[in-house]
């Protein structure tokens, strides 16, 4: 019973994952089970990660570590087996992609290539980064520490973060800065890094309008001819379906 217990629970993982990889890479939506499960690199390491995890919690030495170095030199996607991952996690492309030891990932998390969940100094405990249920991260973003990403966040791509993110709410730069998209709150695995905010460039901004004014109020207290500021023009967003699909 106990043997067609784990069958029934690997059977379950595996259309778990399949499905996951379907909803958040459009490149997976006419592609079979079998077809993602022996060509999908996350989808792979995450069914190797399922294993070396169960032998870590099991206490059997050397093998967790082995297989995980192994799913490692074959999808380029490094798993400590000590690392907590929930259900329908999904890592897309997953070249460079490092999840540390005493790292949490909640449920229906996205991950792109080249992230890392890592930690900071040579202390032992609670080192690398918990991540909630619905969270997003970018290619290239790195957390670092035992910080917290919040329900619902998104992180930008090449972002660092090493402070908390709040739930619902979107992470840019380096290091990285809680702003809004448009005023809403970002949900789930949307990929449209190209149309998220800057902050460097808004207060840039903010700053050149305060000095345009400043530049007014002298002109009206010395009577000179007020001299017009340079157009700050914006980069014109790309019009049509997001570019950042697929």
């Amino acid at each position: 019973m106990r043997g067609l217990g784990a069958l029934t629970r690997v059977a379950r993982e595996i259309r778990e994952d399949v499905k996951a990889a379907r909803d958040r890479d459009p490149a997976a939506r006419g592609a079979g089970t079998t077809e993602i499960v022996l060509t999908y690199p996350g989808v792979q390491a995450l069914l190797a990660h399922r294993v070396c995890h169960a032998l870590q919690m099991a206490q059997v030495p050397i093998a967790p570590r082995l297989l995980g170095n192994i799913s490692r030199a074959l999808t380029n996607i490094e798993i400590h087996p000590a690392a907590r991952i929930g259900q329908e996690f999904f890592i897309d492309h997953g070249a460079g992609v490092v999840i540390g030891e005493t790292a949490e990932i909640g449920d229906r998390v996205t991950l792109y290539q080249g992230v890392t969940l890592g930690g900071t100094g040579f202390a032992s405990g609670k080192r690398h980064p918990t991540i909630q249920d619905n969270v997003t991260i970018g290619s290239g973003a790195k957390l670092l520490g035992p910080i917290t990403v919040g329900h619902g966040a998104k992180v930008g791509a090449n972002s660092v973060v090493i402070h908390d993110v709040p739930a619902h709410s979107t992470v840019v730069g380096n290091p990285g800065h809680p702003v809004r998209v448009d005023g809403r709150r970002p949900e789930g695995p949307d990929a449209d890094w190209v149309h998220l905010p800057d902050p460097v460039a808004d207060a840039m901004k903010a700053l050149a309008d305060r000095i345009a004014d400043l530049e007014r109020q002298i002109a009206d207290l010395t009577g000179n001819e007020r001299k017009e500021p340079a157009a700050v023009r914006p980069l014109l967003r790309g019009k049509g379906q997001n570019p950042a699909a697929g």
